[in-house]
């Protein structure tokens, strides 16, 4: 017998479908306001759904009470024809099998050990119970990418599903919300509620994923063209949504030999309580230029790269973080706790992304937000502190108390800190280290219950990055627009106390227009303080001479002039200077380096 239930599926999906076109583009400025529609919607029950109860078990899968069977006319059938890298190196035919290491082979007796759970039908399916060796696989047909009825709805609610030799969830046709995608007319806008793939975590629930991935298999021709790659636990085919129910209370612990939570176009995630252990990337969507990670509401706690690499989130388009709490820690070696192609955007929420290289924020995120880049490496079991002026906290996370990075000690030179308290205009310290007395949830503390912090090393920079080859323009390390023709003239004047350019802290300077002005012999030279004095404002320029010996870049560079304006030294242009301990926020997106303790 089918069971009636009440539950938020899609988390949007009956809220918004009716408002915005699905996955259709939006404004930029409509990713936060479209982002909290979502999540606002979340503990709303949106509709009555009616279910298929699925319970897995090694002893036998049923199916609303019925034992399962193995005719694939059913809605739900078993199988052991699970998709796997064979262990061998060629076809028959002799033309070449994959790409797959030797660790990435399977016999064919491991792969016959694991039950397929094949949905073949659109609805919504609860899944409870263990499946040692095991995939749940969703398949509604090949024409399924073009009908948007074809939608399943994985309801998972206390499942514990481990697969070694591929993912142990799998979404290989279901419908496809953007099936009009092109490089071309790609955003970092998308509305994912009509996707065809969806998984609900049901209020109180835990569940378990383990699962392995299926290198890339080649068809049985010359050419090596791809047939199969699936690289995560937790795998889609198409665009994929992840949702807490009413009280948001599921939690879903991914582990992965590779990488965890995988779409192959877009992924939104507008709730739950998700822990992610992956030997490569945490999460990743992979259409280069198109994909958009969109993170609306819930926990997520990433730990990523526990093999030779990985990002905590890495996106081959964009990254859109528009509330909920986001931790994610990357490989130490060379990777970034967020990673997109595109541009990565923190328009609200809670985040704090730890890496060895960062991918900033992007200078127009809706909310303030610290790019800090360490001048060496720090221990991630130390907490991160911000405070006021006057000793109030307004962000603190501990990872010592997050199980998730807390039993994962490793090290880190970039972070990207921000939350909803921080404020343009305002002054912080940065600590490192210390107790926190007050009420967290994974580490990540509520700052209104903080009663003490005591014990931390305060932090203080020697300048700011320009990062992607900007000048001037921390506010997200964009290069500024010269004007076409000839190039502007300086202002003359001398350089005030505490250097030019703001600290190079996201106020693009102004100049005026004119003749671009003679480079004295030997280059610029920083007056002492370095350039900017790390504090954020901009000088006033007054009339006079320009200090004797004039300017100097950084290094004794002088930098050449082009077409376009400055060419800026690979790596940016770095501000030095005597150590400031107050974090000024100039803009929206700030970004200090040389992190130090004081």
């Amino acid at each position: 017998m089918k069971h009636m239930r009440i539950f938020s599926a899609l988390l949007a999906a009956a809220v918004l479908a009716g408002s915005l076109t699905a996955c259709g583009g939006a404004s930029g400025s409509a990713a936060s306001s479209a982002g909290e529609s979502a999540f606002s919607a979340a503990s709303q029950p949106v509709q009555a759904v009616e279910e298929v109860a699925v319970l897995l078990s090694d002893d036998g899968v049923t199916v609303d009470g019925t034992a399962a069977g193995t005719d694939s006319g059913a809605a739900v059938y078993l199988s052991n024809d699970i998709i796997y890298y064979e262990d061998k190196e060629t076809y028959e035919s002799g033309n070449p099998y994959g790409e797959g290491s030797e660790d990435e082979r399977h016999t064919a007796e491991e792969a016959a050990a694991h039950t397929v759970v094949n949905i073949t039908e659109a609805g919504a399916y609860r899944l409870s119970g263990t499946l040692s060796q095991g995939q749940i696989r969703v398949d509604l047909g090949e024409d399924a990418e073009t009908d948007p009825n074809a939608v399943v709805t994985l309801i998972l609610d206390g499942v514990d599903v481990n697969c070694t030799v591929a993912p142990a969830i799998l979404f290989l046709n279901v419908y496809e919300c953007d099936n009009g995608w092109t490089t071309d007319t790609a955003t970092s806008e998308v509305d994912t509620s009509a996707a065809g793939a969806n998984i609900v975590l049901a209020d109180g629930s835990v569940n378990t994923v383990e699962g392995s991935h299926v290198a890339r298999i080649y068809k049985d021709n010359t050419e090596e063209k791809k047939l199969w790659k699936q690289d995560g636990a937790v795998y889609s085919y198409m665009s994929m949504n992840v949702n807490g129910s009413v009280a948001d209370t599921g939690r879903l612990d991914i582990t992965a030999d590779n990488e965890g939570l995988n779409s192959e176009l877009h992924l939104t995630i507008n709730g739950g309580n998700i822990n992610i252990y992956a030997g490569n990337d945490g999460i990743n969507t992979n259409e280069d230029g198109v994909s958009v990670t969109t993170i609306n509401g819930g926990s997520l706690h990433i730990i990523a790269g526990l093999g030779e690499e990985g990002d905590g989130i890495d996106s081959n388009g964009w990254l859109v973080i528009n509330g909920g709490t986001v931790v994610a820690s990357a490989n130490p070696a060379a990777d970034a706790g967020l990673d997109s192609d595109m541009g990565s955007y923190v328009n609200g929420g809670t985040v704090v992304a730890l890496g060895s290289t960062m991918d900033w924020a992007e200078s127009d995120s809706e909310q303030v937000t610290m790019n800090l880049q360490f001048a060496d490496y720090k221990a991630s079991d130390s907490a991160i502190v911000v405070t006021r002026e006057d000793g109030t906290a307004v962000f603190a996370y501990d990872p010592s108390e997050d199980e998730v990075l807390g039993s994962n000690t490793r090290r880190y030179m970039g972070a990207v800190v921000s939350c909803p308290e921080f404020a343009v205009g305002e002054t912080y310290q940065v600590y490192i280290g210390g107790e926190v007395t007050g009420t967290d949830v994974g580490g990540v503390y509520d700052v209104a219950t903080i009663a003490a912090y005591e014990g931390g090393v305060q932090q203080a920079y020697t300048g700011t990055d320009v990062g992607r080859g900007g000048f001037g323009g921390m506010g997200g390390g964009q290069r500024p627009e010269m004007p076409e023709g000839e190039m502007p003239e300086m202002p003359e004047g001398e350089v005030p106390e505490g250097g030019f350019g703001g600290g190079m802290r996201g106020e693009r300077p102004e100049l005026p227009e004119g003749e671009m002005p003679q480079m004295p012999e030997g280059g610029f030279e920083l007056p002492e303080g370095g350039m900017g004095g790390g504090r954020g404002q901009r000088p006033e320029m007054t009339e006079g001479e320009m200090p004797e010996g004039g300017f100097e870049v950084p290094e004794g560079e002088v930098p050449e002039l082009t077409e376009g304006g400055f060419e800026m030294p690979e790596g940016g242009m770095m501000a030095t200077g005597e150590p400031v301990s107050s974090f000024y926020m100039q803009d929206k997106v700030n970004a200090f380096s040389g992190v130090a303790d004081l």
